[in-house]
C-alpha cells in the first residue's frame, strides 16, 4: 500500500440525508462566528501601520519609522511592546480553549459560541475606547477569551450538523467566516485611514463588536447538535433534530450509532487522560501537528502584518493598506475553491497541491528581497519590483485560501470519536493559538534579524508539512464521523495502535450485533 493511501473498499455507512435549507441556514449563521477571528487578524496589523495610532501608543516606533529613510529596512517595525498588542489576544484563547472545553461538552456547544461572542464584544468596546496601552492589552485579551471559545465550538458544530458527504462543504463555511471578517477589517482600515481627526484607529477596533453582536445574538438562535443533545441526555429531542436536519424520518441507523458512540463516551471520565492512549495516537499527533504547520505556512506574516510589510516593500500608508486588501480579497475568492472542491478530491490533494505552490512563492519572495535590500536591508524596492511581489503573495495567498486554511480547522475537527472529541478541538485550538502566538510575538524580529531568510525559513517547513500530509494523513472525504476508525486501521503506520476488537466491535455496531 502507497504511504499515506488509505485501502479501498473502505465500507464506511451512508446514512443519506440531504442538504436541506434548516441545515443550510443554521451552519451559515454557525459560521459567523470565525467572523469575529477573520476581523481580529486583519484589523491590528492595520492599525500597527497607522501614523495616529503609532504615534499615540508606540512613540518610539513612529519615531524609528520616520526616520527610517536608508536604513535597515527590515528593521523598521521591531518592537516588543508592539508586537505584544497583536499576539497577546492569541496567549488569551490558548488557555480559554481548554474552558470552553469543558464549556462544551457539559453545556453544549451553542452556549460556547454565546460566551464567546460576549466575551469578544466587552474587549471591542474596551479596545475602541482605549487611552493608554494597558487597556489595550486588556482589550486584546478578552478578544483572545472570545476566539478560544468561538475557535473550540464552532468546527465541532458544523462537523456534528453537516450529512457526511458535505461535511468538508459546510465547515468550510467557518474559513470563510474568516476571511470574510479579514477582508472587511482591510477595507475598515482602509476607510478608517482617512479620517481626519486621528480617531479612525478607534473606529476599526471598536467595529469589532458588530461580529461579536452577530455571533451571540446566532447563538441564541441555534438549536443544539444531535451529539450535544445524546450527550446531555436528551434523546427525543436529539432523534427529532436529526430527522429535521436530514430532511426524513428514516435516522433509525444513523441516531442508533450517536446514541452508541455517546454511551461509550459517557463512560469516559478523563477524556485529557483517555486521549493519551495509544489508540487514539493518530488523531493526538493530527490534533498537534495540523495546527502548528498552519501557522508555520507563514500565512500570519501576510495576515497580521500586511500594511507592515508593504510599508517595508516601499509602499505608501494608503497603497499598503490597499494592498492587504487585494490580498485579503484573494483569500475569500479562492476559499470558495475550497468549499466546491474539498468534498469532490479530497483533503490530501489540497494539501499537497498547495504545499507546492507556497514553496515555489515563498522561495521567489525570497530571493526578490534579497536581490533587492540584501543582507544589510539598505536600498529601496522600486514599484515594479514591489507589484511582482505582491503578485507572489497573491499566488501564495490563493494556495493557503484552498489547503492549510479551511482544512487545518476541517481535518481536526472530523476524525475524533466523541469521547475524546471536547478535548481533541481543545488541543486543536490551543496549539493553534499558541504558535500563532509566537508567529505573532516574534515576526518583526525575526524580519529584523533574518532578513530575506525569513522566507527561506517558512519555505522549509512547507517542505516538511506537505511530506508530512503525504505520509501520515489518510483521505478522510464523505465518511462519517463515527466510522472514522476504519480509516486509521487500514493506514500502514496508524493502524498499528488501533486495536482489532475495536474494528471488530465497530463493525458488529454497524451491522446490530452488539451494543456498545
Amino acid at each position: 500500500m502507497a504511504a499515506g493511501i488509505v485501502a479501498k473498499g473502505q465500507n464506511t455507512k451512508d446514512y443519506g440525508g440531504e442538504m436541506t435549507v434548516f441545515v443550510l441556514i443554521t451552519c451559515l449563521v454557525a459560521a459567523t462566528g470565525g467572523l469575529i477571528f477573520g476581523y481580529d487578524i486583519g484589523i491590528s496589523g492595520g492599525v500597527t501601520s497607522m501614523d495616529v495610532f503609532l504615534k499615540k501608543f508606540f512613540p518610539s516606533v513612529y519615531k524609528k519609522e520616520k526616520n527610517s529613510t536608508g536604513g535597515n529596512q527590515y528593521c523598521k517595525f521591531d518592537s516588543a511592546l508592539l508586537t505584544s498588542f497583536t499576539s497577546s489576544l492569541y496567549i488569551a484563547a490558548l488557555v480559554a480553549s481548554f474552558f470552553a472545553s469543558a464549556t462544551t461538552r457539559a453545556l453544549g456547544r451553542k452556549v460556547s459560541m454565546m460566551v464567546g461572542g460576549t466575551i469578544f464584544l466587552i474587549g471591542a468596546i474596551l479596545n475602541g475606547a482605549a487611552v493608554n496601552v494597558e487597556m489595550l492589552i486588556i482589550g486584546r485579551l478578552l478578544l483572545g477569551v472570545g476566539v478560544g471559545y468561538a475557535n473550540q465550538s464552532v468546527p465541532v458544530y458544523l462537523s456534528e450538523m453537516a450529512p457526511a458527504k458535505l461535511r468538508g462543504l459546510l465547515n468550510i463555511g467557518f474559513q470563510m467566516a474568516i476571511t470574510i471578517g479579514n477582508l472587511v477589517a482591510n477595507l475598515v482600515n482602509y476607510g478608517t485611514n482617512q479620517i481626519k481627526g486621528g480617531y479612525g484607529w478607534r473606529l476599526s477596533l471598536g467595529l469589532a463588536g458588530v461580529p461579536a453582536i452577530i455571533m451571540t445574538i446566532g447563538s441564541l438562535l441555534l438549536p443544539d447538535t444531535p451529539n450535544s443533545l445524546i450527550e446531555r441526555g436528551h434523546r427525543e429531542k436529539a432523534k427529532t433534530m436529526l430527522q429535521k436536519i436530514r430532511g426524513t424520518n428514516a435516522v433509525d441507523e444513523e441516531f442508533q450509532d450517536l446514541v452508541e458512540a455517546s454511551e461509550a463516551s459517557m463512560r469516559v471520565q478523563h477524556p485529557w487522560r483517555n486521549i493519551l492512549q495509544p489508540k487514539y495516537r493518530p488523531q493526538l499527533i493530527m490534533a498537534i501537528c495540523i495546527p502548528m504547520f498552519q501557522q508555520f505556512t507563514g500565512i500570519n506574516v501576510i495576515m497580521f502584518y500586511a500594511p507592515v510589510l508593504f510599508k517595508t516593500l516601499g509602499f505608501g500608508d494608503e497603497a499598503s493598506l490597499m494592498s492587504a486588501v487585494i490580498t485579503g480579497s484573494v483569500n475569500v475568492l479562492c476559499t470558495f475553491v475550497s468549499m466546491f472542491t474539498v468534498d469532490r478530491f479530497g483533503r490530501r490533494v489540497l494539501f499537497i497541491q498547495a504545499g507546492i505552490q507556497m514553496l515555489i512563492s515563498q522561495v521567489l519572495i525570497g530571493i526578490l528581497l534579497g536581490i533587492k535590500f540584501g543582507v544589510a536591508g539598505v536600498g529601496s524596492m522600486p514599484k515594479s519590483w514591489a507589484d511582482v511581489i505582491l503578485i507572489l503573495i497573491c499566488f501564495y495567498v490563493a494556495a493557503f485560501a484552498w489547503s492549510w486554511g479551511p482544512l487545518g480547522w476541517l481535518v481536526p475537527s472530523e476524525i475524533f470519536p466523541l469521547e475524546i472529541r471536547s478535548a481533541g478541538q481543545a488541543i486543536t485550538v490551543s496549539v493553534n493559538m499558541l504558535f500563532t502566538f509566537l508567529i505573532a510575538q516574534l515576526f518583526v524580529t525575526m524580519l529584523c534579524h533574518m532578513k530575506f531568510g525569513l522566507f527561506f525559513f517558512f519555505a522549509a517547513f512547507v517542505i516538511m508539512m506537505t511530506i508530512f500530509i503525504y505520509l501520515f494523513l489518510p483521505e478522510t472525504k464523505n465518511v462519517p464521523i463515527e466510522e472514522m476508525t476504519q480509516v486509521w486501521k487500514k493506514h500502514w503506520l496508524w493502524g498499528k495502535y488501533i486495536p482489532d476488537e475495536d474494528v471488530i466491535n465497530h463493525v458488529q455496531l454497524a451491522q446490530g450485533k452488539v451494543v456498545v
